[in-house]
């Protein structure tokens, strides 16, 4: 939550003049809020999206309305973080859309991250897939100088990562080509 945050004032120009920076590093900071007593849920725990969601929105009233209710210095700080999660979590906004982009980078610089931490010993590729996902132009080149520095970190290391057709699909969208199941194929209208 906190380097979203970092990341959501770093923002790229040309997106910053469209968007409310405090309002996007107020729905950084509390998009996760409600693993902190439900645990992140990932699609390998078994857990539906509809059951995972509930178990969140319970555990935010918990936390907004419970802990953060009247009886605190700030009387509408429950409200305020309660609505800007469900901003989030509703992903209409432009502010949430660019959080939710931003969620994607920050999980591809905490892949490479640890790839460096071990030199390169461990290759965290499977999680590229990732930056196919992020929507706004702006973040998709932000994303592309990160996986451009993968890049640079694998050939220096010596080794060929796993994730790396993916990356280029990233890194050289323009070619019009998608790596399915081991083959090269055009996309659609391309």
């Amino acid at each position: 939550m906190y380097r979203m945050s970092i990341l959501t004032i770093l923002c790229p120009s040309p997106l910053r003049e469209k968007l409310d920076i405090p309002r996007c590093t107020l729905l950084a900071l509390c998009h996760d809020m409600a693993e902190s007593l439900v645990g992140d849920i990932t699609p390998v725990d078994g857990v539906s999206k509809t059951e995972k969601r509930r178990r969140e929105a319970e555990t935010m009233v918990y936390l907004t309305k419970t802990l953060l209710g009247a009886n605190t210095p700030c009387e509408d700080a429950g409200s305020l973080l309660r609505e800007a999660w469900e901003e989030y979590e509703a992903s209409t906004t432009l502010e949430a859309k660019f959080v939710h982009d931003v969620d994607k980078l920050e999980l591809v610089i905490q892949m490479m991250e640890y790839e460096r931490r071990a030199k390169g010993e461990i290759d965290l590729g499977e999680f590229v897939w990732v930056a196919e996902r992020i929507r706004m132009e702006e973040m998709k080149a932000w994303c592309r100088e990160v996986l451009k520095e993968r890049e640079e970190f694998w050939r220096d290391v010596k080794k060929e990562p796993s994730g790396v057709n993916i990356a280029a699909n990233v890194l050289n969208p323009e070619k019009g080509q998608k790596e399915v199941d081991g083959k090269v194929s055009q996309k659609e209208g391309g």
